[in-house]
């Protein structure tokens, strides 16, 4: 199972995401610290779930960390998070 599979599966484990989007960006970072040949390195999440009405920015941004810390013994480098509740739901 890729890295990025993984986040999927475990983000949908812990918040029932109403949206999520795993993005694998590591092709934009190489060179840089953290980075290595294959990718997997660096990711930005969209995540929307009810888990996160009525918390603040930072404890979504602690409830996706804690939720993924395995990942860094995985190689993962960098998380770009963007967490929303249900009622921050995107627009189609």
């Amino acid at each position: 199972m890729s890295l990025r599979e993984w986040i999927v599966e475990k983000l949908t484990e812990e918040f029932r995401p109403t949206a999520l989007e795993v993005a694998d960006e590591s092709h934009q970072h190489a060179g840089h610290a953290g980075w290595r040949e294959g990718g997997e390195t660096h990711f930005r999440i969209d995540v929307v779930s009810a888990a996160f009405d009525g918390k603040s920015r930072v404890e979504r941004h602690r409830l996706v960390n804690a939720a993924l810390a395995p990942a860094f013994h995985r190689g993962l480098h960098a998380l770009a998070i963007k967490a929303r509740g249900a009622a921050e739901q995107p627009q189609a």
